[in-house]
Order: structure tokens, then C-alpha cells, then sequence
């Protein structure tokens, strides 16, 4: 055999380059998501400004009213601009894990309550089983020891029946060799 005929092949897979580029993937998708939703929300903060604005116009809203409605618009608009950015992003990306984290020790804490449930009942089941079990058990003890005591007791009787009988053959006997 020679080198020319011995042909080793070496594939090197990288596994963790497809789960990187889909991670990159996910924070790519919502990040989009999280501007489009800041988008959304600038709006609705413009749009309550505009119809607070309106309001006051209108007689429908008092001073007050207007100014608080219309304050509450911009801040809910400054918020929506806010995510729009790299920073708002990056903020809504470490809420969003840390409510998956939480999430998913909430979803732990329930799997150990399952559990917990489970092991309890099928404790409980066989110790149902060891109870029914000590019972039968005790049960057939209970009868072989009352038929112990009834054989005991017949074998008494027997014997003071033998030991009456005994008693009348040794007086028969005396009656019979004295003559009486």
C-alpha cells in the first residue's frame, strides 16, 4: 500500500456561523419593528396634539384640558422619535430581553410547579398503594392468626374431652377390678 492510494478527506463545518447570521437576522427584523412601531407612535403623539390644539379651538376643551392633552401628545411623540433612533432601539432591544428572560423563568418556575405537582401526586398515589397494600396485609395476618386460635382452642377442647374420657376409663377401671 502506498501514500498515493490512502486519500483522507477533512471537512471543517461551522455550525455556529448559521445561528449567528440568524441572530443578526432577528435583531435586524426587530429593530425594523421597533421603528416602525416609533413611527407609529410619533404619530398618534402628533395626531393628539393636533386634536388637543382642535379641542381648544373649538370650545370642547378648556385651557387646562388643552394644555395637558397637548402635552401629553408631544411627550408621547418625543417617546415614538425616541425609538426611531439607534438608541431607542438599543433600549427596546434590552427591554425585550430582559422580558424574555423573565418570561422564561417564569415558564421555569411554572415546569418546577408542574413537576412539583406531579412528584406530590404520584406520592400520594403510591402511598395509597403501600396503605391498601399494609391493609391486605394486615388483614391476612389477621385471619391466619384468628384461625390459629380457633385450632388452638379446638385442639384444648379435644384434649379436656380426652382427659374426661381418660378420667371415667380410670374410674370404670377401679369400679371393674374392685368389683364394685
Amino acid at each position: 500500500m502506498s501514500f498515493q492510494e490512502i486519500a483522507v478527506t477533512i471537512r471543517a463545518v461551522n455550525r455556529a456561523s448559521h445561528e449567528f447570521a440568524r441572530v443578526s437576522a432577528d435583531a435586524e427584523s426587530m429593530a425594523a419593528r421597533v421603528r416602525s412601531m416609533g413611527a407609529a407612535v410619533a404619530g398618534l403623539g402628533a395626531t393628539t396634539s393636533v386634536i388637543a390644539h382642535l379641542g381648544h379651538q373649538f370650545g370642547l376643551l378648556s385651557d387646562e384640558q388643552s394644555k395637558t392633552l397637548a402635552t401629553t401628545g408631544y411627550l408621547i411623540t418625543v417617546f415614538g422619535m425616541f425609538l426611531r433612533t439607534t438608541w431607542g432601539v438599543a433600549v427596546a432591544q434590552q427591554v425585550y430581553a430582559a422580558a424574555t428572560a423573565i418570561a422564561a423563568k417564569i415558564t421555569w418556575v411554572f415546569n418546577a410547579a408542574l413537576a412539583m405537582k406531579i412528584a406530590l401526586l404520584t406520592l400520594g398515589v403510591g402511598l395509597i398503594v403501600a396503605t391498601a397494600a399494609y391493609m391486605a396485609w394486615l388483614a391476612s395476618t389477621t385471619r391466619d392468626a384468628a384461625e390459629a386460635q380457633t385450632e388452638y382452642n379446638e385442639s384444648l377442647r379435644q384434649r379436656e374431652r380426652a382427659g374426661a374420657r381418660r378420667d371415667e376409663e380410670e374410674r370404670y377401671e377401679y369400679i371393674t377390678r374392685r368389683g364394685y
